[in-house]
């Protein structure tokens, strides 16, 4: 019998968190949810957990029908995936400016050199996250956009905290990268290798 998870209303990332808990106890779950920030982020969860996903769109909300997999036993990773891994290096971006000063042209003038100089060297990070007025780099209009998009071009991961945007008001103006939530960002965090904040 499917556990059902009703996540309306409930803020980033508890929708996520609490789907992922009910895996853990029943091969089905549907979760409920109000909005496809929501939507996005417990079915990009599930799929990356095995699970297959059925999306039914209600007046009540939006179902997610979610079925859990017989996972594949794992064999030993060879040693060379487990360096990879072990080493991701994860880019986090807290601000629209660069460093901290009285100026806050110069941050701007900063931020953009870095990230047009970024595509230049190595090794570029598996991953860039972006929170708080980060999140403003990554929108229409943004000076550093066209190379945020060059670096997701090669295979840069581009993460923007979903939250943030929607302080900003700017969900609907990102132009590169994916709307991201705590889950995932707190989960690419204490998996990387390295972290280095802007």
């Amino acid at each position: 019998m499917a556990v059902t998870v009703d996540a309306r209303g409930l803020p980033c990332p508890q929708p996520v968190i609490l789907t992922r808990n009910a895996l853990r106890e029943s091969v089905e779950v549907i979760t409920i949810v109000d909005n496809d920030t929501a939507r996005h982020n417990v079915l990009r969860m599930a799929q990356k957990e095995g699970c297959t996903v059925e999306v039914e769109e209600k007046e009540d909300g939006i179902y997610l029908h979610i079925t859990r997999g017989e996972m594949p036993r794992e064999e030993p990773a060879p040693q060379a995936a487990v360096t990879s891994a072990a080493g991701s290096l994860v880019l986090v971006v807290p601000s629209e400016f660069m460093g901290r000063g009285e100026h806050e042209e110069l941050g701007r003038i900063l931020v953009r050199g870095f990230f047009h100089t970024l595509g230049e060297v190595e090794p570029l990070p598996d991953t860039i996250i972006f929170f708080n007025s980060g999140v403003k780099l990554v929108v229409e209009g943004s000076p550093v956009v066209e190379d945020l998009k060059g670096l997701a071009e090669r295979g840069v991961e581009i993460l923007a905290c979903g939250t943030c945007l929607g302080y900003y008001e700017l969900k609907d103006k990102v132009a590169v990268g994916e709307v991201s939530n705590m889950y995932t960002i707190a989960e690419t965090l204490l998996r990387a290798g390295k972290v280095v904040s802007l």
